[in-house]
């Protein structure tokens, strides 16, 4: 499978420098519409992105949890709500990375790492640096480029794909594959990278004082990372490598954030639960994660973040009553977050009281009925104690944000596998392989389906409509080489 991967990505790579050189002539005609379309149009962009993000779900680069997620989400598009342009549809994702970094692919795909989260120290800072991704995606600078360098830009972003296949046994190889992408564009045009960098710093911090954050984040944030450079030697953190960081443009970002009124902004409470969250998820020892959160709190610093994180890591690794002992702080704040009566309901059903843990989640997702996570995990629950058509139910009856909605997908497969419905199952688990750029497995979930025979027609019928579907969506040169691959 490794070694295909590998040649579709390098063959992709040949085609599509063979194309950019024959198409070289077309620089010089007259510039129709947005110049950066002779670059790369958006449908390739939207394709690169998607391969791009695809690769890195499919080698699990990808930190997957729905709270994270939707906090993530929330977050991104409330700042592209105060965005200069017409928001683009943004899609964001955590990298499972502890290195300190961002970046926007191509159509719009906005990735965290997440040792960016908690370096921060305020949810300001994330959403400076978020902005700033946000502007190089609405400015479509990485289609904004000239003559050669068009050529490049296609090829650096197929050469990312590549580097991420290829090195897939090493985390830190394919992690840093997309910072080697960027790094290229830098090293062969600085000037145009620089110019990209300060237009981005202007627009995001618009727009972060536009959407009510303290328009100093971002800059407040550089200076940090600039300020630690020394303690780093040569190994910097990855942001600064792709997002190269000097006095001037700090100097400059915070002399535009002097321009607004200033403001005291409080970071939102969740800020602090999805950085404990994140901490928990990295850890590959929950018990030494929840001694690092013990520890803090026997140092004084009882905040919601530690409380969190230790009774999140004790409920992981099996201990509820420690975990329900850890969590009662919360549980009497006025201003808890959502995230504390869905962990409980969780610890709950961990002690054996699936009844009541159930009926918490339920309480829960009255209180916010659009609230994605509360849907996903009361549906996880539903299946997990045997209701899986209480849980279809809970799935289906309910709107949810962009954020997390692919996993609903995700839970309908279970659900009726768990109900013995295997078409059902093998359709809403190539909807959201497919969602996820997986276009492979998404054709082999909908080919397993229609080879079982016991199916109805109408189910069959179904299936092949689907796959027709993606099949129709799957540009000729590609869909050429899956057609050549078994299943």
């Amino acid at each position: 499978m490794r070694r295909t991967l590998i040649s579709l990505a390098v063959a992709a790579l040949t085609v599509v420098s063979a194309v950019g050189k024959a198409e070289q002539p077309v620089i010089d005609l007259p510039q129709i519409g947005n110049p950066a379309d002779l670059a790369l149009s958006p449908a390739e962009e939207e394709q690169i992105g998607k391969q791009v993000a695809g690769e890195l779900y499919y080698y699990n680069y990808v930190l997957e949890d729905v709270e994270v997620s939707e906090y993530l989400y929330s977050l991104g598009w409330r700042l592209a709500g105060f965005g200069t342009e017409k928001p683009p549809d943004f899609k964001f994702f955590l990298i499972a990375d502890p290195r300190i970094n961002a970046f926007a692919l191509p159509g719009a795909y906005i990735g965290m790492n997440a040792g960016l989260l908690l370096a921060a120290q305020t949810e300001s800072e994330v959403a400076g640096v978020m902005a700033h991704e946000q502007a190089h995606v609405t400015q479509r600078h990485a289609a904004r480029g000239q003559n050669d360098d068009q050529v490049a830009t296609i090829a650096t972003w197929l050469a990312v794909i590549a580097a991420i296949i290829a090195g897939s046994a090493n985390p830190n190889v394919v992690i840093g594959a997309l910072s080697l992408g960027q790094g290229i564009n830098y090293n062969r045009q600085v000037s145009y990278t620089r110019g990209n960098e300060f237009e981005a710093d202007r627009i995001g911090i618009r727009t972060l004082a536009a959407a009510g954050f303290d328009p100093n984040g971002m800059a407040s944030f550089f200076a940090k990372l600039e300020q630690q450079t020394r303690l780093y030697g040569n190994q910097l953190p990855e942001i600064l490598l792709t997002h190269p960081v000097n006095t001037t443009r700090i100097a400059e970002a915070q002399s535009r954030a002097a321009q607004y009124q200033k403001r005291e902004v409080k970071s939102s409470p969740d800020f602090e639960i999805m950085r404990a969250r994140i901490r928990v998820l990295l850890a590959d020892s929950l018990s030494q994660v929840a001694g690092f959160f013990a520890g803090e709190l026997n140092a004084g610093k009882v905040t919601a973040e530690n409380q969190y994180g230790l009774a999140m890591a004790l409920a992981g690794s099996g201990q509820f009553v420690e975990a329900e002992a850890a969590l009662e702080p919360l549980q009497k704040l006025a201003n808890k977050t959502i995230s504390v009566p869905l962990l409980q309901a969780r610890i709950l059903i961990g002690q054996g009281k699936v009844g009541d843990g159930l009926a918490l989640y339920e309480r829960t997702l009255a209180s916010v009925p659009r609230y994605p996570p509360a849907i996903i995990e009361y549906a996880e629950a539903l299946i997990n104690a045997g209701e899986p058509d209480q849980a279809r139910k809970v799935l289906l009856s309910h709107e949810q944000a962009l954020g997390t909605r692919i996993d609903t997908y995700r839970l309908l497969a279970s659900a009726a596998r768990a109900s013995g419905n295997i078409a059902e199952a093998q359709y809403q688990q190539a909807i959201y392989l497919n969602e996820r750029g997986d276009i492979r497995g998404s054709l082999q979930q909908l080919n397993a389906g229609l080879r079982v025979a016991s199916i109805s027609t109408q189910d069959r019928s179904r299936l092949s409509a689907k796959r027709q579907e993606i099949l129709d969506q799957i540009p000729r040169d590609q869909l050429r080489r899956l057609q050549r691959e078994p299943g």
